[in-house]
């Protein structure tokens, strides 16, 4: 290491850096101040070497001693040594499978249109009868599914944030600290402003309220609970007895979701758009901090595998062209 900047610090300007980039990083920053810890108390000198970095991701406090464990760690350093690199040109950089390949995200449900739209049904019938309970919960769900947002930004939503004249929604700090600006479809408007003239019929409208309200006694028009709205979710979900086509053990609330996603580029590819082009626009509107997020849709989705492959022949014939 160089006797000018410390380890410390420049763990400390990294993750700087990352949280200008809008990433939360407490799990990240917990290993790397860990990882400066384990260097100093073993006297290390010199260039940071891979055989530290790789005797640092087994330090597992929680003992579980397994190859994925340690390879999401290494991950993380791994991330921080390509920076240093920049300004320590021999530090060395672990290979991405040193413990075998990071434990990787798993394919989705994607819900047929039929499965949205019994929810939706199974939604209008919650008791109690009369209340605005049914139709929070129907105007969630599909506004989940028209619009992709997590089931944060849904609850986060304020009634300031729903402009119903433009059609736009305002998502503020979001998982990764950034605010945007998303138009909805037309079919949506109109769900969202019969849900507010419902609920308008419980709560008086003021500019700072919740959007989607909780109905439960004296939280009446406050906000809808993250764990109440997976529970309701979860209670339809096994009342319907749909048949799980992800890679997840049951279907999940965030999986509408994924299902936008999915059922745009479908759309995009039966329109011939070209989806390339499309990637960063779609990228931009999920909130996707990097574009290889969206990406990998088209890898580990069944839905969209023929999209990648016709993508790869395509490829490959310009390539066959070109040996000619």
């Amino acid at each position: 290491m160089s006797a000018r900047v410390s380890l410390q610090q420049r763990i400390d300007d990294y993750l700087d850096e990352r949280q200008r980039l809008g990433f939360k990083l407490h799990s990240r920053s917990t290993l790397l101040a860990g990882f400066a810890r384990y260097v100093s108390d073993h006297k290390h000198r010199g260039p940071l070497t891979v055989d530290l970095m790789i005797d640092l991701a087994k330090q597992d406090k929680w003992q579980r001693g397994t190859p994925s464990t340690w390879a999401a760690r290494l991950a993380r350093i791994r991330h921080f040594a390509r920076y240093l690199k920049q300004f320590e040109p021999e530090t060395e950089v672990p290979e991405e499978l040193s413990f075998g390949p990071e434990p990787g995200r798993v394919a989705p449900h994607i819900f047929h249109d039929q499965e949205v739209i019994d929810l939706l049904a199974a939604a209008r019938q919650l008791e109690p009868s009369g209340s605005i309970r049914p139709a929070t919960y129907e105007t969630l769900f599909g506004l989940m599914a028209s619009a992709g947002l997590r089931v944060s930004e849904a609850l986060h939503l304020r009634d300031a944030d729903v402009d119903l004249k433009r059609g736009m929604l305002t998502i503020r700090q979001t998982k990764f600290a950034k605010s945007r600006l998303l138009p909805v479809h037309p079919t949506t408007v109109a769900a969202l402003v019969k849900y507010r003239k419902a609920r308008a019929r419980h709560v008086a409208t003021v500019a700072d309220m919740p959007f989607l309200i909780s109905s439960r006694g004296r939280r009446l028009g406050m906000t809808l609970g993250d764990r109440q709205a997976h529970r309701v979710f979860n209670t339809l979900r096994d009342r319907l007895g749909w048949v799980n086509r992800g890679g997840h053990t049951a279907i999940r609330l965030h999986d509408l979701r994924h299902t936008f996603v999915v059922r745009r580029l479908m759309r995009w590819h039966a329109d011939g758009t070209d989806i390339d082009q499309m990637m960063l626009a779609l990228s931009t509107y999920m909130g996707h901090t990097e574009i290889f997020y969206t990406y990998w849709y088209l890898t580990a989705v069944p839905e969209l595998m023929a999209l990648a492959g016709g993508k790869f022949e395509r490829f490959a014939d310009l390539a066959g062209d070109g040996d000619e």
